[in-house]
């Protein structure tokens, strides 16, 4: 490759079959740079091109010479030209809270821009949106999966349907501390809220199977009731205490707190409402009455 000094352009060579054939010139544009700077777009036009023959083509003669802004990098999304806005965020805001004021504020912008122009919002907003779609696609498998291993383990119809039902009993404690430590309910959260659906469910089918075996021990189902609540609350109690524990270190990261304060208000609410809510529905939905014993026994002491 050769470079002229003095007129700027340079030359590259091809080595073709052991012969060097020259390139086509290209103008260099640090050496243009130089030369228009402060004299205008004259001074181009007295810059001549060499031909095949060697003979000087003054560039005036090859076209018409203009000198426009442009931008030096043009950046594409979806093959379209696109423009980025960035900014930072202060560390007491949360990323969506801040992106749904920032929509609402450009609403009027984007309903008056014209056609082919368009403002999307990305960042977290988007990350969160594909990886909710990519869950939303396994979410049926899931919880066929599910079903299926719950009714290996109860055979019955009646307890699988208990078991589905004390699953959402955890929104009674995720809701208050998502909206008390201002934590945002995003993929994290749900990714939480899943988890402690079957935190909950282990629960109820530890304390369906503890009635099932004390009344095959011989006890009447309404005493199997009230023994598998006691006998059951200290473990499951002292295994939720376990878990919040363990959640509150997460507390402090930025990406997993809002999983963190949903387990941790899910696992300590769901739980005290499992133990009452079970043997309440289990009385219900089998018709357990207290037996004839218990009866006399309570009249003879409310006489």
């Amino acid at each position: 490759m050769t470079f002229s000094r003095t007129t700027g352009f340079v030359r590259h060579h091809t080595v073709r079959d052991g012969h060097t054939v020259p390139d086509p010139l290209i103008l260099d544009e640090r050496f243009l740079a130089a030369r228009v700077r402060g004299r205008g777009v004259s001074v181009l036009s007295s810059c001549s091109l060499t031909n095949s023959d060697g003979r000087l083509i003054p560039l005036s003669q090859v076209g018409r010479v203009e000198i426009r802004e442009e931008d030096p990098i043009l950046k594409r999304r979806d093959r379209l030209p696109t423009i980025t806005v960035e900014s930072e965020l202060d560390d007491a805001l949360e990323p969506p809270q801040v992106t749904a004021e920032i929509a609402e504020a450009i609403q009027p912008i984007i309903n008056k821009l014209p056609d082919g122009y368009k403002i999307e919002i990305g960042a977290n907003t988007e990350e969160s949106a594909k990886a909710n779609m990519a869950l939303a696609k396994v979410f049926p498998i899931m919880i066929v999966c599910m079903l299926v291993v719950i009714i290996f383990q109860v055979r019955s119809l009646p307890a699988l349907a208990m078991t589905v039902l004390t699953a959402p009993l955890g929104l009674a404690g995720v809701v208050p501390t998502l909206l008390v430590f201002h934590q945002p309910f995003g993929f994290n959260a749900i990714l939480g809220l899943i988890a402690l659906a079957g935190i909950l469910m282990r629960n109820t089918l530890i304390l369906i199977g503890q009635i099932k075996t004390n009344h095959d021990e011989g006890l009447d189902k309404f005493r199997a009731v009230v023994e598998a609540t006691v006998q059951r609350s200290r473990p499951v109690v002292l295994t939720a205490l376990a878990a919040v524990l363990a959640f509150i270190p997460l507390t402090f990261s930025v990406f997993w707190g809002s999983l963190a304060y949903t387990l941790i208000g899910g696992t300590a609410v769901g739980t005290v409402l499992t133990l009452v809510f079970l043997p309440a529905l289990y009385a219900i939905w089998f018709r357990v009455k207290p037996t004839a014993a218990k009866r006399s026994q309570e009249v003879v002491l409310a006489s």
